[in-house]
């Protein structure tokens, strides 16, 4: 039997990377030990196996339980990753969507909401009457919904930036100015644009959707006398009043629909949509046919071919 000091990488295998992940999670030995079905003097064999390999202590005492060492967080990352491929290896590249039963989670704010999911559900349930779906909203998405695994999939236009998501682009959506055509006439010029008031979505403080960033970052100063969490309170704000708002064309045929449009009076770069996931469910099957079947929804609903 080899010494703890001569084991290496090809020491590892799939156990080893479930306890590691299950004692992250657990935060406890003990109650990591009881998931697994195992004593604990053999949970901590096997972290005293782990911990000559990757050359750390894992874990620290804080309190009554442990906490992961920075080490074993990356570690604990990247094992989520292999653990899901080694589930695909043994798993049967096809599935039957007919016998399918299970639920979706999917982030999304009011405009992918609106345009996207209904017809997707409509998609997957006549192929998988067992499916259901449900959404939360994405807001300004982080890493942690998918890595946590709040959600199987995120859509937004600024997808977050992390090394084990993966992204796809769904469509593309010009901008416009909307208005209550009964209120006002659209703005005539950039100096009418710049005069009028206007309202906007910001999901969080001091973070504001794209095209105000955008504008902003090129010197371009309106201003806005409300702002509201989501596209839905936009009607409200526009219906009766003078007021401008500029957003996304595709709003025009659902939480928008009736307000009057019309083009900005300066250029303003069109807005990219993604769908983005786990690189640990990029070879799932099942989320792959969802991954496809939201394509083609995007692809019919826009007339646009993702990219």
């Amino acid at each position: 039997m080899r010494a703890m000091s001569e084991l290496d990488h090809s020491d590892l295998d799939g156990r080893l990377l479930q306890l590691l992940l299950t004692v992250v999670e657990e935060g406890s030995v003990t109650r990591a030990a009881e998931r697994l079905g195992v004593s604990q003097s053999a949970v901590s064999h096997l972290l005293d196996k782990l911990r000559a390999i990757v050359g750390d202590p894992l874990f620290v005492k804080a309190g009554r339980g442990i906490v992961p060492t920075a080490r074993a967080e990356v570690l604990a990352q990247r094992a989520r990753v292999l653990l899901e491929e080694l589930r695909s290896f043994a798993t049967p590249e096809r599935f039957d969507p007919a016998t399918l039963q299970t639920g979706f989670t999917i982030a999304a704010n009011e405009l992918q909401c609106d345009l996207l999911l209904p017809p997707l559900l409509r998609r997957l349930r006549a192929q998988a009457p067992g499916v259901t779906l449900r959404v939360i909203p994405s807001g300004v998405p982080s890493p942690e919904m998918l890595r946590q695994e709040q959600c199987q999939l995120v859509i937004s236009p600024r997808p977050p930036d992390a090394g084990d998501l993966m992204q796809r682009r769904l469509f593309t959506d010009r901008y416009v100015v909307f208005f209550d055509a009964e209120a006002r006439a659209a703005p005539v010029d950039l100096a009418d644009y710049l005069r009028a008031d206007h309202v906007t979505v910001a999901y969080e403080p001091r973070r504001p959707i794209d095209v105000d960033d955008r504008l902003a970052e090129r010197g371009v100063q309106r201003r806005f006398v409300a702002s509201v969490p989501g596209f839905a309170g936009i009607a409200a704000f526009l219906r009766g009043s003078p007021l401008l708002a500029t957003l996304p064309a595709s709003l025009q045929g659902g939480l928008l629909r009736g307000f009057a449009s019309a083009e900005p009076p300066l250029a303003i770069d069109p807005m990219p949509m993604f769908m983005v996931w786990h690189a640990r469910r990029h070879s799932d099957p099942v989320q792959r046919w969802l991954r496809d079947e939201l394509l083609e929804v995007a692809t019919e609903v826009t007339g646009q071919s993702g990219a």
